[in-house]
C-alpha cells in the first residue's frame, strides 16, 4: 500500500514502516499523529487520487524525534566591493514512522 500526503507545504509519498523528515510540528515524541490531506492512495483494489484530497482517507505515524538537520553555509559576495556575508542555517524537522493508511 502506498499513499501520497501532503505536510508543511510539501508532499511525500510513504507506506507503512517508512521513516519520513518532515517540516516540524509541535508534536511531543511518542505520539500519534494523523495526517488528513492525502492526495493519492495505491492498493491492491487500485488507484484512487483525490481531487484534491481523499474525503474520509487518513495516514497515521509515531513521531520518533525532533531534530535539526545539518547547517548549510550561506555566503554572499560582492567583487571589488569588500563586502561578504557567512551565515549558517539549521532547519528544525520531526522524524515519523508511518504506521497505518486508511482509505474510506
Amino acid at each position: 500500500m502506498l499513499a501520497v500526503i501532503k505536510t508543511g507545504g510539501k508532499q511525500y509519498i510513504v507506506n507503512p514502516g517508512k521513516k519520513i523528515k518532515i517540516e516540524k510540528l509541535d508534536i511531543e515524541e511518542g505520539k500519534n499523529v494523523t495526517f488528513d490531506e492525502v492526495l493519492l492512495i495505491n492498493d491492491e483494489k487500485g488507484t484512487v487520487i483525490g481531487d484534491p484530497v481523499i474525503k474520509g482517507a487518513t495516514v497515521t505515524g509515531k513521531v520518533l524525534t525532533q531534530d535539526r538537520h545539518e547547517k548549510v553555509i550561506i555566503f554572499k559576495h560582492k567583487p571589488k566591493k569588500r563586502y561578504r556575508v557567512k551565515k549558517g542555517h539549521r532547519q528544525p524537522y520531526t522524524e515519523v514512522e508511518i504506521s497505518e493508511i486508511k482509505s474510506k
